[in-house]
């Protein structure tokens, strides 16, 4: 018997994983603007080498034996009357809602259009640019900047590459200054150019940039790693800009509820609970979130479940891959240190499939 109607908005990993979750227990509706699911840590791959530009694109239709997706477009959310206004005019009546729109990535790692056509022309796109680029510069020396770099440099390894980082290490972010030294050994070792505490903007002349200093760089392709946005602009336009922090994440409590809202969850990057936004994170956030929806939904009676409260995992591993086939993985071990493990742990980890076939698991498909 499944009881409670809970809609959620946004089919990212969050999304999915939440969704699944409360498929046997509740009547769920998810809703996104994509009609396939987008494997985005596959895209910064799929974004250099044609081999892959299908990889990112899993179909939803196998994700919930209940429950259903709609391909839409969410613009309001009612909270007097408890329903999720779509672009369409139509309404989704909820007793429990969860935000889970996540974060807009630069591109490559970014879904461009609303079908799986517009989203590959755009990696096809990103591939014949790289493929015949004398220079490129990758701006952004995060984990997703020194992924690319990697990605690019094995495909080209006749291109000039440049890293251009504001920060004064790679990843330092991460907090792992072993890991940083790592990723800049690989790929100064690789001929790539690493450039540190270099903030770059576009130069007056078309394919120049300048760093803080006034240094020019000369490249006929760039791609930006700096960052994401949360896709929360629609809630601000609805006119629910007090459940956002200055930065546009929406503020959560520990149980990841939306302050004074019991019945609205925010998981994943879209939400203020995490500094660092990796996937671990969205997952872990969205077993959370169904524990306490379920607590919430079955809240009649003496037998009812204490809510659990998130805190932000910072025993979260972090890999890094540098191609297919080397990268970094940093794991949080007990006493705040991190260990920082090599090629063959991050290859059978992550970086020779990029996490594909557990994500087709997730969805129902078969790992191939």
């Amino acid at each position: 018997m499944r009881h409670g109607d809970v809609v959620v908005i946004g089919g990212g990993y969050a999304g999915v994983r939440l969704a699944k979750r409360l498929d046997e227990t509740a009547r769920v509706t998810l809703v996104d603007r994509k009609e396939v699911f987008f494997h985005r840590i596959a895209s910064l791959r799929a974004g250099v080498r044609p081999e892959w530009t299908v990889t990112p694109f899993i179909p939803y239709d196998r994700l919930l034996r209940n429950g259903r997706v709609v391909a839409a477009k969410a613009v309001r959310v009612d909270t007097a009357e408890r329903q999720v206004v779509l672009a369409s005019g139509d309404r989704l009546r909820y007793d429990v809602l969860v935000i889970a729109t996540g974060a807009d990535y630069p591109e490559p790692a970014r879904f461009t259009g609303t079908t799986t056509e517009e989203a590959m022309k755009s990696f096809a796109g990103h591939q014949r640019n790289i493929a015949t680029a004398d220079h490129v510069l990758v701006v952004g020396g995060g984990p997703s900047g020194v992924e690319l770099s990697a990605e690019i440099r094995l495909a080209r390894p006749d291109a000039r590459v440049t890293l251009a980082h504001s920060g004064p290490a790679l990843l330092h972010s991460t907090g792992s200054a072993r890991a940083g030294r790592k990723a800049r050994a690989w790929l100064e070792s690789h001929g790539v150019e690493v450039r540190l505490d270099s903030f770059m903007s576009p130069g007056n002349d078309f394919g120049t940039y300048r760093d803080a200093r006034g240094n020019l760089v000369g490249a006929d392709l760039s791609l930006w790693a700096t960052g994401t946005t949360p896709n929360t602009l629609w809630l601000r336009l609805a006119g629910h800009g007090d459940w956002l922090n200055p930065a546009g994440h929406i503020k959560v409590d520990r149980t990841l509820r939306v302050e004074g809202r019991p019945d609205v969850f925010a998981v994943g990057d879209v939400n203020d609970a995490t500094e660092l936004k990796i996937t671990p994170a969205a997952l872990a956030q969205a077993d959370l979130a169904a524990h306490n929806i379920r607590a919430h939904l079955g809240s009649s009676g003496r037998h009812r479940k204490v809510p659990r409260f998130y805190r932000p995992i910072q025993r979260t591993p972090l890999i890094v891959p540098f191609g297919p086939a080397d990268g970094v993985t940093m794991l949080p071990v007990p006493g705040g240190e991190t260990a920082v493990l090599g090629s063959r742990t991050t290859t059978l980890a992550k970086a020779k499939t990029l996490m594909t076939p557990y994500m087709r698991r997730q969805l129902g498909y078969t790992a191939t």
